[in-house]
């Protein structure tokens, strides 16, 4: 593959990049910054081998070994999103499972979202509507999230357990008020994660 070969940035959800970006505020060093410091941490993740590096960024080996040793220094946009990504990716993991494990046993997480959210229940309702809600999810369901995340579930799958942890927490306070009730959140503008 050639340097001028250019594949479209993979997109995620924003729930998704939500989690993600929530993994990258509790690191306790920042990640490498120059494409040079990037490809050299990644090629130590992947047993100083450009041919695997090369691999996971989508361009060549050889592209690979003139950033390693520092002849080219500015990499095209693509190039750069796949260094920052797969960096951050790699970036403290023992911070971020320490992060991930405390959300899912004790602390649960902060969700603050910007969605249309639509209702079911027994009895009336209000019509569903834009909402922007910032509320805690239990650890419970903080597990059940990053659990989710973990074996690479879709937007689909994550959007029905975010709006029942929300349903959860917001509209039912734990079950001491609209019984029955279910929500469903669509058209998502904006989330946002925090451990």
């Amino acid at each position: 593959m050639s340097d001028h070969e250019q594949q479209p940035a993979p997109r995620r959800g924003k729930v998704l990049e939500a989690l993600a970006r929530a993994e990258r505020k509790v690191f306790t060093r920042p990640a490498p910054k120059s494409a040079k410091a990037q490809v050299k941490f990644l090629l130590t993740r992947t047993k100083d081998s450009a041919k695997d590096l090369a691999a996971r960024l989508g361009t060549s080996r050889r592209t690979v070994e003139r950033y390693r040793a520092g002849k080219l220094t500015k990499p095209q946009t693509r190039l750069q999103a796949a260094l920052v990504e797969e960096t951050e990716s790699e970036w403290q993991p023992q911070v971020r499972v320490q992060a991930r494990e405390q959300a899912s046993t004790s602390n649960g997480m902060m969700v603050s979202v910007v969605a249309y959210f639509g209702f079911t229940a027994s009895g009336s309702s209000d019509d569903g509507r834009i909402r922007h809600i910032t509320t805690p999810i239990s650890p419970t369901y903080a597990a059940q999230i990053l659990q989710l995340q973990e074996s690479g579930a879709t937007e689909e799958d994550l959007h029905p357990v975010v709006a029942e942890a929300i349903t959860e927490s917001y509209f039912t306070e734990s079950g001491t008020r609209a019984d029955g009730l279910r929500a469903d959140f669509t058209h998502v503008q904006s989330v946002d994660f925090e451990f």
